[in-house]
């Protein structure tokens, strides 16, 4: 287990009952009671840290390497049924986006989202999250496809942003996002997009115009990362954490400001604390969605999703 750097007096309790059961087992000593209250105190330690998290500590734990990625979702909800398919048909495949189709339960969902590496090698395969105009191409061909056989969309957004290398300008990146969320809003199947990690810039817009948007507890959405913020408006990184307060990037800034449907709270600690429990509430909300979603007629449906969008912000109209 990695530890941040908030959380260390954790990793110091941890080590400590660790201690304690090892001292038990290698003695005729009883320790229980000495365990048993480390535990508690455990326990205690973990609600008072992360019910007072910052944003920029938000940042943090939605980056934790041991965070479940999109492929794990995707293989617990699908219970390894799922079938990716490859390719926009144009440039190649891009790995940092991934879809394709499976079940959840006996209902068959088109999955969509961008996908991060494990380790150093595979994180450079993936390109970091960081999908190519290929990625989104693909991604739209895909959701196509669902709409042409009736299949609901499920897309998981988890990236830094969109690949901003020049190779990409050239390919057309911005038309790709942009085509993207302009043909999301007349998609006729039910779309449910959830924000496991990170949601930057167009990065996570290009897949994530749905009916219903969640985010996970621990999770951040924003038109650029802290850091990035901090850079351009300080010309250094070390403003990153005074950056991610004034974004309001956090589940409970994006539910005030109604641009989220609904947050999706985690096990204590974070998703890599208990994915299991993590994966049964995505899918319970995957299901709830998708079955009020079903009941509405599609011209109803997309009404519904332009105008969630459309009132998204604040106008002013200044009369002369």
């Amino acid at each position: 287990m990695e530890y941040l750097d908030f959380e260390e007096p954790i990793k110091d309790l941890h080590q400590q009952i660790k201690k304690c059961k090892d001292i038990g087992s290698e003695s005729a000593v009883d320790v229980s009671d000495t365990c048993e209250l480390l535990e508690t105190k455990l326990h205690l330690t973990k609600e008072k840290i992360y019910s007072n998290l910052t944003a920029w500590q938000r940042v943090q734990l939605s980056r934790h390497p041991s965070r479940p990625y999109t492929l794990d979702y995707i293989q617990a909800l699908t219970n390894d049924s799922f079938l990716e398919i490859h390719g926009d048909r144009n440039i190649g495949d891009d790995k940092a986006m991934i879809g394709g189709l499976g079940k959840i339960d006996d209902q068959s969902f088109m999955f969509i989202g961008t996908q991060k590496g494990y380790n150093t090698k595979t994180r450079q395969y993936r390109n970091f999250g960081m999908a190519n105009p290929e990625g989104y191409r693909k991604a739209l061909r895909l959701m196509h496809s669902a709409e042409k056989f009736n299949i609901p969309i499920v897309s998981l957004v988890d990236t830094p942003g969109a690949f901003p290398g020049l190779e990409a300008e050239e390919r057309g990146q911005g038309e790709a996002i942009a085509k993207n969320i302009i043909s999301m809003m007349s998609l006729k199947v039910p779309v449910i997009v959830i924000i496991i990690g990170e949601g930057a810039s167009g990065g996570a817009l290009g897949i994530g115009v749905g009916d219903k948007v969640f985010m996970l507890e621990n999770t951040w959405y924003s038109v650029i990362s802290p850091e990035s913020c901090s850079s351009i408006l300080w010309r250094s990184w070390d403003y990153k954490e005074t950056a991610a307060d004034v974004l309001k990037l956090t589940p409970n800034d994006m539910l005030k400001a109604k641009l989220i449907d609904k947050i999706i709270k985690e096990p204590l600690g974070g998703a890599h604390y208990d994915r299991e429990k993590t994966f049964n509430s995505v899918k319970k909300e995957i299901l709830n969605s998708f079955q009020k979603l079903n009941k509405m007629e599609s011209k109803m449906r997309i009404d519904a999703r332009r105008n969630k969008f459309l009132k998204m912000g604040v106008f002013f109209d200044e009369k002369k």
